[in-house]
């Protein structure tokens, strides 16, 4: 899944703009099964952020509020292991929200930032756009939510085999090996 964002301090009043998600299945992509919104922030959209996402005041006007929008999400990714690249930003918008709408995403997660991390540790970057080039993946909308959500999932089931050749089959040996990563320091 992906947010995209008025900006990049959540605790700071930056608020979602959009939320995406896939569905991956035994190792299957359902392009079919996604979820996506745009969200009325409440606020105002920074100009300098409009390039980046492409989203407009315009675009979110009369759109649903995020305590509107986090239940049908929060429905969606039930009973799964949510999986987002750089995975701290993300959580820190929907944590802050658990307050205001009684919804915890206490679910696991995976970060592809992290996991890049693990399997090619002597990389320069673990950006998105660089690890899917090292992994031959075309990159159609970045910076939308659902496009970075497809982008993400098609890492993450790359990174499945990667990841067994370092003897990592379970969700808690990705985990514990993320956690002694660099990247587990990042706190938004």
């Amino acid at each position: 899944f992906d947010t995209e964002t008025t900006g990049l301090n959540p605790s700071q009043g930056d608020e979602v703009i959009q939320i995406g998600a896939v569905r991956v299945v035994n190792g299957k992509l359902l392009q079919g099964d996604a979820f996506e919104q745009l969200i009325d922030p409440g606020r105002y959209i920074p100009e300098s952020t409009i390039p980046i996402h492409g989203i407009t005041p315009e675009m979110v006007r009369g759109k649903p509020k995020i305590g509107q929008v986090l239940p049908a999400f929060h429905a969606y990714a039930s009973d799964t292991v949510l999986v987002a690249h750089n995975a701290a930003f993300d959580m820190k918008f929907l944590q802050l929200q658990q307050e205001k709408t009684g919804l915890c995403f206490d679910q696991p997660v995976l970060d592809t930032l992290m996991l890049s991390a693990v399997i090619h540790p002597h990389q320069e970057s673990h950006r998105l756009e660089a690890i899917a080039e090292r992994m031959s993946i075309t990159i159609l909308g970045r910076h939308t939510a659902l496009g970075d959500a497809l982008v993400t999932a098609e890492v993450f089931l790359r990174m499945i085999p990667l990841l067994a050749e370092k003897g990592i089959y379970t969700y808690g040996q990705a985990r514990d090996a993320a956690q002694k990563t660099y990247y587990a320091r990042l706190k938004y």
